[in-house]
């Protein structure tokens, strides 16, 4: 790396842990680690939402996305909307209304201590799983740059993150991805300047090489449901934003951040209205890597159009001026860094509260729960570091994440809407429910491997893996609605007022 740009790397990175360690001084009790003591205002947790969305995955991934095919994976954002008005209406409200930081505690009081523990390891499975990809990602794109290992890369960005979420807890997490969300947005501005001036016979070149190609497609408007069509992407984007803003411990701790309700709910729309246009950048991104290195193959490796996720980076660091590499480099690192520190701190959250707390030690004071806490941290960041060395071996790094996420998600938007829509569904329905979901979610994954026995290949799930966190959820839902027809409604302290 060019001495300038490490220079600016250095001191961006240099800033954001500063940042973390001052604020670090706040965390006086175990709520002021999970929650922020409640007094952050609804732009900061806004952006902190932003950025969650805007991991490495998007910045990396995505542009890899459009850069192998087309804008297929954009049908995902537009679903973000609905997801957040929902959330706005009913969630935020709903959690709010509880001083209980866990997502997941109502489930214990609507199902049993089962739902919620089912609920609570679905959780830090997926979170492992995502944090597995970003560091995966991460060391992808650092690689080029250091010359060194993506394995070495890994660790020191799994140990690095570690130490600073160890002190740093949700107030240094979201005022981090502040400046992360800012230098995201000037970083992939900036990208895509640089390909519209860099098309040998200028910018409209740009737009005739990709519609040549077809690359702003949106893909396939069929009715087919084996692959990624246009409306499968859209029943999958629908469900796990719901998913994102309804269930998710990351996104139900930043509404317990926010000042007040209305702050909470503010900070949604900033998050999911931010995240929508940026997206899109990201993939203009990808479609101009696709039409520069069409214009220019001369300047792409041998090879390197096998791996679409590298191509971003090796553009970063070969056609960049000096100074905005280090720059996006750094934000690249911050997304990483921020993300994977929240995924820590909600992981750990959840392990005291739904854990620690319910089974082994209720009345944990302060002291024992900040340990608790912290040593979960490290836990949690090395499980997700086995998962990403488990990543060295793929082709789209997006393609697996969203497949992790629909497995390890196991449909439990199912068992949350059930408790919600329904008052009659009780602990056997939802119980039924859920073994009919994990079921449904076990023969779409295990089916299309090739590991299926070939006596039944006759069963073999026709669906794409997409739809699996779908299935899953519907299976759940419309069970145990059906089992609890012709039962009397029972009043519930779990359910959304005017839901």
């Amino acid at each position: 790396m060019r001495q300038v740009d490490l220079a600016v790397l250095l001191i961006y990175l240099a800033a954001t842990v500063a940042l973390g360690l001052w604020v670090s001084r706040r965390n006086r009790s175990a709520r002021d680690f999970m929650a922020a003591g409640g007094r952050l205002p609804a732009w900061a947790v806004g952006l902190s939402i932003f950025g969650t969305y805007v991991s490495s995955i998007s910045f990396l991934a995505l542009p890899g996305k459009a850069y192998a095919s087309n804008w297929n994976v954009f049908v995902f954002s537009l679903s973000i909307p609905l997801a957040a008005w929902l959330a706005v209406r009913h969630f935020v409200p709903f959690y709010r209304s509880s001083a209980e930081v866990s997502a997941y505690q109502h489930l214990e009081h609507r199902f049993g201590p089962w739902a919620r523990t089912y609920a609570v390891v679905c959780y830090l499975l997926t979170q492992i799983a995502r944090m597995g990809t970003i560091m995966y990602l991460l060391a992808l794109a650092l690689a080029p740059l250091t010359g060194w290992s993506l394995p070495v890369l890994i660790l020191v960005t799994s140990v690095s993150v570690m130490v600073y979420t160890f002190f740093g807890g949700m107030e240094a997490v979201i005022w981090t991805e502040v400046i992360q969300s800012v230098v995201f947005i000037v970083g992939a501005g900036a990208c895509l300047l640089v390909l519209f001036l860099g098309m040998p016979a200028g910018p409209m070149q740009f737009f005739a090489l990709a519609g040549e190609h077809d690359k702003f497609s949106f893909g396939s408007w069929g009715p087919a449901l084996g692959e990624a069509t246009v409306w499968v992407v859209l029943v999958y984007g629908v469900v796990i934003n719901l998913q994102n803003f309804g269930i998710d411990q990351s996104y139900v701790q930043r509404y317990h951040a926010a000042k007040s309700p209305r702050e909470a709910g503010r900070s949604v729309w900033t998050g999911a209205l931010l995240y929508l246009p940026v997206s899109g950048v990201f993939l203009l991104i990808g479609t101009g890597l696709f039409a520069f290195y069409t214009a220019r193959p001369e300047l792409l490796p041998a090879g390197a159009a096998e791996k679409p996720d590298s191509v971003f980076p090796l553009f970063i660091v070969t056609q960049l001026p000096v100074g905005l590499t280090g720059l996006v480099i750094a934000a690249i690192f911050a997304a990483a860094q921020s993300t994977i520190s929240s995924s820590m701190n909600c992981c750990a959250t959840l392990v005291l509260c739904d854990l620690y707390r319910r089974y082994l030690r209720p009345g944990t004071g302060d002291a024992e729960a900040l340990r608790v806490l912290r040593v979960t941290t490290v836990v949690v960041g090395l499980l997700g570091t086995g998962a990403a060395f488990a990543m060295m071996r793929i082709k789209s790094a997006l393609d697996v994440w969203w497949e992790w996420a629909g497995i390890f998600s196991g449909g439990m938007l199912g068992l949350f809407l059930l408790g919600l829509i329904s008052r009659r569904a009780r602990n056997a329905d939802a119980a039924v429910g859920v073994v009919c979901g994990v079921l449904v979610i076990l023969w779409m994954t295990l089916s299309t491997k090739a590991g299926w026995p070939a006596a039944l290949a006759d069963v073999r799930s026709p669906f794409h893996s997409f739809l699996t966190t779908v299935l899953g959820t519907a299976a759940i839902l419309l069970i145990g609605l059906l089992l609890s027809r012709g039962r009397p409604r029972q009043n519930s302290a779990a359910s959304v007022d005017g839901a």
